[in-house]
């Protein structure tokens, strides 16, 4: 159930990210649901290699480019998923801002077990 719960809110967030940033598009609610699951695999699976190749740039970025290997993994998802469009880079990358924003949020609201 709270595999769930975390679908649908990441879904939500999606959307919202979709009207908030231009070049980023979610064709309805499947296309987010099918996006938000896509993405939770895509940075349990993908990201942390990509993370651990990157490191020496985050490091040297003083951790900003951890935003770029975040608009990565959305690009890839986008990639994947029908329905779900991101048209550059650009948008990729405020759009992972936004998100990790948004999630931050919704921890704060939720509590620490969520």
């Amino acid at each position: 159930m709270e595999f769930l719960a975390h679908l649908v809110v990441s879904a939500a967030l999606l959307i919202v990210v979709e009207n908030a940033v231009k070049g980023f598009h979610v064709d309805g609610v499947l296309p987010a649901l099918l996006a938000a699951l896509v993405l939770g695999l895509v940075n349990a699976l993908v990201k942390p290699l990509v993370v651990i190749l990157t490191l020496p740039l985050t490091v040297v970025t003083f951790g900003i480019f951890y935003f770029v290997v975040s608009a990565l993994m959305l690009k890839l998802s986008s990639v994947l998923v029908p329905g779900f469009r991101i048209e550059g880079f650009a948008p990729a990358l405020w759009g992972a801002l936004l998100l990790a924003l948004l999630n931050m949020f919704v921890r704060a609201v939720a509590g620490p077990d969520w």
